[in-house]
């Protein structure tokens, strides 16, 4: 026996060699591989060669594998073994323990792990109940050497992971070692806080001396495997264990956060420790960590964070790890803080600790780290602080709201790109982020979350943080570090400054504005700062686009001075005609994205205050009329963009003429040239012709590259962009009074509706409906243009127009966009970016400007004649050919729109008619576009490995069609939930920290469910429910949608529209064929997406509420039911008499949950990473701690029941 064993030893381990060996071939691999699993799967010899292979006297590499099989044996075989031979593994396991391994310094870390691993498979089996002594074994096992008593730590720690945090046991199971742990936590907790002592006291006696430097190393690797063992159980044992004592465990590790090779092992245990939830009577002793000795090793190893981590001396992986513990460091005093703020001003009645002060100073010492990781992770301390209704009253807390804002503005430097060197955090950056675009999509959100400080700081020192913000900007004026070549680039210096400056006074200012009662304002120092705003200029547009952010910012003071306002104005319209000056240049160049962009930016800001001060601006309107006037008449000098800003602008004033027909004459007058260019008979005939309109624009022509000055096809496609951004604005903003009297006396109100609404009237209907029908006719002739035929009059460099730009691409795939340096290169590369910007501008404003028309003209859009006619004939001409990309415009935002605007009247004749033949439409498309994706999938998982770089672009486009197919998808549901349901939210106010820790651990998925939303049909859903063609469009494309690849869209259809929809039908005479088609179409999406546990959730639902609905009147179900593999008949039928007799016993709506779960988990699809695991079985053993049902037997009882007194004889 003993020759065959050490003949199989032998090659195994010739089979490990190959396979560890970098020059084996493929093929020797694979078959070493194979014999691996052969012999571990049948072979008899697998406990003896695993003995063999893992004594210490072989290679590490061979050991590692002995012990794998010794796992493999107790995880697959142990239901089959014999007691003795159990008794056998678990013996020599035992053995392997104490004397199988090297020194705790020499043994290699991955031989204790799966060692750790092979004891935890056995105690997951046998403990307690045939294994009762474990814990006094491992006890006594630990006192044989460090090496053991670290194995020791790693096997607690992995039975806690396992049956805790991972939860791989059956719950019997699971429960029977939890509550054994939880009995034995007393003398478990004991163990391992002497350990941990007996430990750091022998490492700290003799680290200091070089004869016991090894010994020193052997006891500071226990402590670490102590340390990591307690994180593991401190997340969940009663928060007694950790507060007894005054916190002594707690107030020990923080005395650890001074060695530096315990430090970091300490601040994850304090972190875990300090992060717990419960009840905050339990964790009002936590405050102790306030106290002298605790907070002041926090504040010392806070204050030399940056410092000591920045070090050239150190070992790089001394600096990572010690970076490492400065995020852990961090992360402990953010969740002090959070416990802080939860207990002061709570039922508990904790006091305002006297220490904070220090603690405040700690956590700004991250703050002012270079690290933006470290300065990110403060941030919702602070801003939990501050909004504190008892903390930000604090002295102490407001002075550090000072010295926080003194801070902010360096800290919003967009400083630390990962490939630079130009500041101390580029080196933390490069750590923390994979590249400048990681970097800066993280560094918007930290803006965002300091922006938000420095408002909540400003409204506690609001004065004071003006000062700051002024004199900042003040300085940027008159002192800005000097422009090199007179032009910045996204890194220069100057342009950081202003730029972090900017949003320092934007966020101060507009808390100072809400906060401030007008007559504490400083209206003096702001006015004269404006002033200052208004006297700069600079020839660069991004420095200039600062400028113009500043100036916004500081208008409200011009309420208190409005001689300034005519300055503002005429400052913006100088920005509006920005044109960057190149000397030596003789042809005019392209404007840049820079340029444009300022120009854009100083539209917005117009847009801005006629919205906000249209007052203001109203007393100055003559001016601010002839100055749009004239930049009008100088055509060359405005973009289609700025032209429809000043005319928006123009409107937005005007509906404070409060005068129906003064509004009336100024629309008409602004709009005069326009509706006499686009009503004209050229235009019409342009419009209406697919080869006419190409032509016109200059699709159909070969364009040279070079910028020319005059450009006739460039000046149609300025008139037609013009017409409609014009009249967009002019819809989007026109409005009547929203003071009903005011209203009335203005002449907007024109009747009453018979159920006694207002109807008013809109200045800007007449010539709206004078647009409409060239708008339709573009409309229809644009959804042309995709026709191959019409294709085909595209010129060679325009065949490509019809495509997504390399822009909107990224958007669609959700890659990031290289911003670098983009700021000097042309708006438009080519003609052919340019004629597609400007089609994709045309498309999206024709149905912008229809679905606004229904929210500003209401009743005077919806009662155009053959209106419903006139869409169909236009909006949804040739969508066959229209891309999906081009169909989303139509419903988000037009039909989406119209929707929600539509007065109920008008459903059954406009909406029905619109929506019916588009729902079926919009079904048929997709279902084949899926089914395209769906079998595309199945053959590359076929033929996945055929796959070569040359079809690299190929899957792009793949990637790219499917997840537009996937957007379109979700926008018609958007768009159905927006027609059919009516979402109620009920009010609830539940304290998710209260709930207490152990039900959250023992039923999580309860803990944290919430109340039920009801859904309920529309007055439009109810009307398309009438048409039965309409209603089972929409039920087909509901059910039909659950097994389409997109689990996030299943989810939304099977919890908010499926039941919605069915349920109004389930009680009357619907075919069998149907209902069982709709219960198949549940459990084909369980199949495609049950493996997502929120699928999984509301699928299982909607098929249990189908099932006990229709089960009574339709037997198909139980058919279909059947056919499930693996279902437990008996089972069904139980959960059939259930539902079907009256007199069998109601069980709860959770248990009938997890019934229905049981008989439907054939059903559920598994990830594919789990759908080829071997199943390990664990077997329940006797439960120990089985509670005892009271007795419940009244004749047995001796206890008085209270009967004979209530029928005794009254005295």
């Amino acid at each position: 026996m003993d020759e065959h064993i050490a003949a199989m030893c032998e090659q195994l381990i010739k089979a490990v060699n190959v396979t560890m060996d970098a020059e084996s071939s493929q093929i020797y691999r694979l078959e070493a591989l194979k014999f691996f699993e052969e012999f571990k799967e049948k072979s008899q010899l697998c406990v003896p060669c695993a003995l063999r292979l893992a004594d210490k006297a072989q290679p590490a590499v061979i050991r590692h594998f002995g012990l794998q099989v010794f796992e493999h044996v107790i995880k697959f075989r142990w239901n089959d073994m014999q007691q003795p031979e159990k008794i056998q593994v678990k013996d020599c396991t035992m053995q392997l323990l104490s004397n199988g391994t090297h020194s705790i310094l020499a043994e290699e870390t991955y031989i204790k792990d799966v060692l750790s691993r092979v004891v935890v498979e056995m105690i997951k089996r046998e403990w307690p109940q045939n294994w009762p002594n474990m814990l006094k074994e491992m006890e006594t096992l630990s006192s044989e050497g460090e090496a053991q008593t670290e194995l020791v730590m790693l096997i607690l720690l992995r039975l806690a992971e396992d049956v805790i945090t991972f939860q791989t046991l059956p719950n019997q199971r699971r429960r029977d070692i939890q509550q054994t742990l939880s009995r034995n936590m007393d003398s478990i907790f004991s163990f391992l806080m002497s350990i941990l002592h007996q430990n750091i006291e022998e490492y700290q006696k003799m680290k200091g001396s070089p004869q016991h430097e090894m010994k020193a190393r052997a006891h500071c690797k226990v402590a670490v495997a102590t340390l990591n063992t307690l994180a593991g159980y401190i997340d969940w044992v009663p928060l007694v264990y950790i507060t007894s004592g005054n916190c002594r465990l707690l107030e020990s590790l923080c005395l650890l956060l001074s060695e530096p090779d315990l430090q970091l092992e300490a601040a994850e245990c304090l972190l875990i420790a300090i992060s717990r939830k419960g009840k905050l009577e339990e964790r009002k002793p936590f405050m102790l960590l306030f106290d002298d000795v605790a907070i002041n090793y926090m504040l010392s190893a806070a204050q030399s964070a940056d410092c000591s981590a920045s070090s050239e001396t150190q070992p790089i992986e001394m600096m990572e790890r010690h970076y490492v513990f400065l995020k852990r460091l961090c992360q402990v005093l953010c969740a002090l803080g959070t416990q802080l703020i939860s207990l002061v001003g709570s039922d508990v009645k904790v006091n305002v600790p006297v220490n904070l002060s220090k603690y405040l100073e700690a956590l700004l010492a991250f703050t002012t780290h270079s690290s933006l990781f470290l300065k990110s992770s403060t941030m919702a301390t602070w801003t939990s602080m501050f909004k504190h209704e008892t903390l930000s009253q604090q002295p102490v807390v407001v002075e550090v709201a000072l010295k926080f804002l003194r801070t902010a503005i360096s800290n919003l430097l967009k400083m630390g790109f990962p490939t630079r060197n130009d500041h101390p955090s580029c080196q933390y950056s490069r750590v923390d982020f994979d590249s400048d675009e990681d970097f800066r999509y993280f560094f918007s959100l930290f803006r965002a979350q300091l922006g938000e400080n420095v408002r909540s700081a400003s409204r506690l020192v609001p004065l004071e943080a003006f000062q700051m913000a002024a004199t900042s900007l003040q300085y940027q004026l008159g002192n800005a570090a000097p422009l090199v070549d007179g032009r910045c680039s996204l890194f220069s210096t100057p342009l950081l400054e202003w730029d972090a400056v900017t949003v320092f006074v934007e966020c101060v200012l507009s808390q100072m504005f809400h906060s401030l009662a007008e007559e504490k304002l400083p209206v003096d120092g702001g006015v004269e700062l404006l002033q200052a705003v208004l006297s700069y200029n600079s020839q660069d547009p991004l420095i200039m686009s600062c400028v113009i952010s500043n100036m916004s910012a500081l208008f409200p003071f011009v309420k208190h001075r409005l001689q300034f306002l005519p300055r503002v104005l005429c400052k913006l319209f100088e920005v509006l005609t920005f044109e960057a000056v190149q000397e030596n240049q003789e042809v005019k160049a392209p404007r840049t994205r820079g340029v444009n962009n300022v120009r854009r930016h100083s539209s917005c800001a117009i847009i801005k205050i006629c919205r906000d001060f249209p007052q203001l601006i109203l007393s100055y309107f003559d001016m601010f009329y002839n100055h749009v006037k004239t930049l009008f008449s100088n055509d060359a000098r405005l973009t289609v963009l700025q032209k429809y800003a000043l005319v928006e602008s123009l409107v937005l004033i005007s509906n404070e003429f409060k005068d129906f027909e003064k509004q009336k004459a100024l629309l008409d007058e602004l709009l005069a040239s326009m509706m006499a260019d686009w009503t004209s008979n050229a235009t019409k005939l342009v419009l209406s012709s697919p080869a006419m309109f190409l032509s016109f624009v200059g699709a159909d022509q070969a364009a040279s590259e070079q910028h020319q000055e005059e450009d006739p096809v460039g000046t149609n496609r300025g008139r037609l962009g013009f017409c409609l951004s014009c009249m967009l604005a002019v819809v989007k903003r026109s409005r009547c009074p929203a003071d009903p009297e005011a209203a009335k006396a203005a002449g907007f109100l024109v009747g009453h509706s018979p159920s006694g609404s207002p109807i008013y009237r809109n200045p800007c209907a007449p010539q709206f409906l004078a647009f409409l029908p060239n708008l339709l006719a573009l409309i229809k002739t644009l959804n042309s243009l995709f026709a191959p035929e019409n294709r085909a009059h595209l010129s060679e460099n325009f065949t490509k127009v019809f495509d997504l730009t390399e822009g909107e691409k990224n958007v669609v795939l959700g890659l990031s966009q290289s911003v670098l340096d983009s700021y000097d290169t042309p708006a438009f590369k080519t003609n052919l970016e340019r004629m597609q910007f400007f089609l994709t501008q045309l498309y999206d404003n024709c149905f912008q400007i229809l679905g606004n028309a229904g929210v500003s003209l209401q009743q005077e859009f919806f009662d155009v004649d053959r209106l419903a006619e006139e869409i169909s004939a236009s909006v949804f001409f040739s969508l066959d050919h229209v891309p999906d990309y081009r169909l989303r415009p139509i419903i988000r935002f037009f039909l989406k729109q119209m929707v929600v605007s539509c007065p109920a009247k008008y459903n059954d004749s406009l909406l029905c008619p619109l929506l019916g033949p588009l729902f079926n439409y919009v079904l048929q498309r997709l279902n084949v576009k899926w089914q395209v994706i769906l079998q595309r999938a199945s053959v590359n998982g076929e033929e996945e490995e055929e796959v070569v770089v040359s079809q690299e672009s190929q899957v792009t486009e793949e990637m790219l069609e499917e997840q537009l197919v996937r957007l379109l998808t979700r926008d018609i549901l958007d768009f159905i939930t927006a027609c059919c349901i009516s979402r109620k939210y009920p009010e609830t106010a539940v304290k998710q920290e209260e709930i207490e820790e152990e039900d959250m651990m023992m039923d999580a998925p309860q803990a944290s469910s919430t109340a039920a939303v009801t859904n309920e049909l529309t007055e439009l859903g109810k009307s398309l429910m009438k048409d039965e063609n309409i209603y089972m469009t929409l039920l087909s494309f509901s059910f039909t949608s659950l097994s389409w690849r997109d689990a996030t869209y299943c989810h939304r259809t099977a919890s908010i529209i499926c039941w919605t929809l069915l349920r109004p039908v389930v009680g009357c005479n619907l075919l069998p064929e149907a209902v069982s088609w709709f219960f198949v179409s549940v459990l084909k999406g369980l199949q495609m997406h049950g493996q997502h546990e929120v699928c999984y959730a509301s699928l299982s639902l909607l098929a249990m509420q189908l099932y006990e609905s229709l089960r009574g009147r339709y037997t198909d179900l139980r058919t279909v039911m059947t056919q499930i593999p693996n279902i437990n008949i008996e089972s069904l039928d139980m959960y059939d008499r259930g539902l079907l007799e009256p007199t069998a016993q109601k069980l709860s709506e959770k248990k009938r949950k997890e019934k229905f779960k049981k008989l439907i988990a054939g059903t559920v699809g598994k990830a594919l990473c789990q759908q080829f695991r071997k199943e390990v079985h664990i077997r329940n053993l006797p439960s120990l701690y089985k509670k005892a049902k009271p007795d419940r037997d009244l004749l047995c009882s001796d206890e008085t029941t209270g009967l004979t007194a209530l029928f005794s004889q009254r005295e």
